[in-house]
């Protein structure tokens, strides 16, 4: 898979997934907290398949060319 979750949206990722997973554990959320699975693997594998169907990419110019 190609990269295309940049540092800060990689960060928040991973953050957000695991805040929503650890709702899920205690109980405070319910079972929509372990929607958070998706957003940590993301982050975690820096690959998103939806930003490559809309050709989003939040590296910045890693892999561009200069030209």
């Amino acid at each position: 898979m190609k990269t295309n979750v940049g540092g800060l949206d990689r960060m928040l990722r991973i953050a957000v997934g695991v805040v929503l997973i650890a709702l899920a554990l205690t109980g405070t959320i319910g079972a929509w907290g372990w929607i958070g699975i998706v957003p940590l693997l993301t982050g975690l594998f820096r690959s998103c398949p939806l930003y490559s169907i809309f050709g989003w990419n939040t590296c910045g110019m890693q892999g561009k060319s200069s030209s």
